[in-house]
């Protein structure tokens, strides 16, 4: 997000049209842009090439209020290019063709256009094809907004004519400036009490937008309020900011973040950050029962055989949401959450499903060996069916040393390997001893190479 004062920034006819302030507040340079120094600052790409005037088609992916449009506004003034703007919500291929005729006719006189697509990832493949070959041929210069990973949204043939620029949410001191911006393009700014301006920012949550929203909302009630004094201080903001709303978008980028951070916080054995996580996801609205589902998912990818009760106890957990719904149930999600983070950890099954079903892909339709196949009938028992099993219960120890439960084309192979943590050491102790008992054995059930 940006913001700069002009001498006209509240200026306007009587009866003009109300503009919020954020949009008042709209930068005309890069110099009083606010944030993404990654990008805009000395020696960077894109402060380079907006430098020169020198444009390429560029998607803007970060959260909201961050200044996608004002950079790409930007972008089109330094270039001198015309600038289209659609909103992938509203717009349909009958606008990108208008556009695309605006565009056209701009290039008779000798100017390049900037078509600016906000929202771009909703978008569907036909009408992001429908520009396409005008981005290809240098009629357009598209310049794309997005919320979403573009890698998952975007058709493969824009997503690789286009540069990604990540954006990043603004950071507290730069929310502060912004609003001490907005403070100081008011003709009779109010007074503010100390701290004032902080808590208008951290509310914000790195949303610019937000931020100027909010402090013009907080200005409207210290000058027409009950006569009190306009000023902006705890007892005013206290009105203002009645509800935190962090960022969450339900199945966006967001969502997807914050689970994976809870996965991999559990994973990593640290309960605090995992709980935080739980916390942030449920604040931010998300299904206790999706939280649920993946809790059992942690419980078998990452524990695993190091600890079985793991995956009864976030089974449960899932069986108390269902029973109790929220907020009682969250309580027992909770305490699942922190057992798998604080449990013995184990990929080991994790690993070996997916190395058995590699091995499934990789080779043919392999027969059941005679020895392991159902003997059901005579005919089946004639043909060797169940010929020569070993029926475990009556070896020693029930373990038939040197029997084989593979296709003889896989008769060495090893999928599961545990680890030497929790439940699994034991288990390895266990295999290694079956395995000594094979080597050892006499009755091997396929001839050694």
């Amino acid at each position: 997000m940006a913001a700069a004062g002009s001498d006209d920034l509240f200026a306007g006819e009587a009866g003009s049209a109300y503009e919020p302030l954020a949009a008042r507040l709209r930068p005309a340079s890069l110099d009083a842009f606010v944030g993404q120094r990654h990008l805009l600052g000395p020696g960077k790409p894109l402060a380079a090439a907006l430098a020169r005037g020198q444009l390429h088609s560029m998607l803007f992916w970060g959260p909201p209020g961050v200044g996608k449009t004002t950079l790409a506004r930007l972008a089109a003034a330094a270039a001198d290019a015309q600038f289209l703007q659609l909103s992938a919500v509203l717009s349909g291929v009958k606008d990108i063709r208008g556009a695309v005729d605006a565009a056209l006719a701009a290039r008779g006189r000798g100017r390049d256009t900037v078509l600016f697509v906000d929202e771009v990832h909703r978008f569907n493949k036909a009408q992001q094809d429908a520009f396409l070959p005008f981005v290809e041929d240098g009629t357009l210069i598209f310049i794309g907004a997005t919320t979403e990973n573009p890698a998952f949204e975007l058709n493969s043939a824009l997503l690789s004519r286009a540069r990604v620029y990540k954006l990043r949410a603004l950071a507290p001191e730069e929310l502060e400036t912004l609003l001490e911006r907005g403070l100081a393009a008011l003709p009779d700014p109010p007074a503010t009490a100390p701290g004032a301006l902080a808590r208008l920012a951290a509310q914000a949550d790195g949303d610019g937008r937000r931020a100027l929203n909010l402090l013009e909302l907080a200005v409207d009630l210290a000058a027409g309020g009950d006569g009190g004094a306009a000023t902006l201080d705890d007892a005013l903001l206290d009105e203002v900011l009645q509800q935190s709303l962090r960022r969450f978008d339900k199945g966006g980028d967001a969502f997807y973040d914050q689970i994976s951070a809870l996965h991999k916080a559990v994973r990593g054995s640290a309960p605090d950050a995992a709980l935080y996580w739980l916390c942030r996801m449920l604040d931010g609205g998300c299904d206790p029962l999706y939280v649920a589902r993946r809790v059992v998912r942690m419980a078998s990818e990452d524990i695993g055989n190091a600890d079985p009760r793991a995956l009864g106890l976030a089974l449960d957990a899932w069986q108390v949401l269902e029973r109790l719904g929220s907020p009682e149930g969250e309580l027992a999600l909770a305490q699942a959450v922190a057992y798998l983070a604080v449990a013995p950890k184990s990929n080991a099954v994790y690993s070996a499903f997916k190395a058995a079903a590699a091995a499934v892909e990789r080779g043919g339709s392999d027969e059941v060996p005679n020895h392991l196949r159902n003997a059901p009938t005579a005919l089946a028992k004639a043909e060797g069916h169940g010929a020569d099993y070993r029926y475990a219960h009556d070896e020693p120890g029930a373990y038939a040393a040197g029997e084989n439960y593979f296709p003889e084309t896989l008769k060495d192979a090893r999928f599961y390997h545990p680890v030497d943590r929790g439940l699994e050491q034991r288990i390895a102790e266990r295999l290694e001893r079956f395995r000594a008992l094979d080597a050892a054995s006499e009755r091997k059930r396929y001839r050694e190479e």
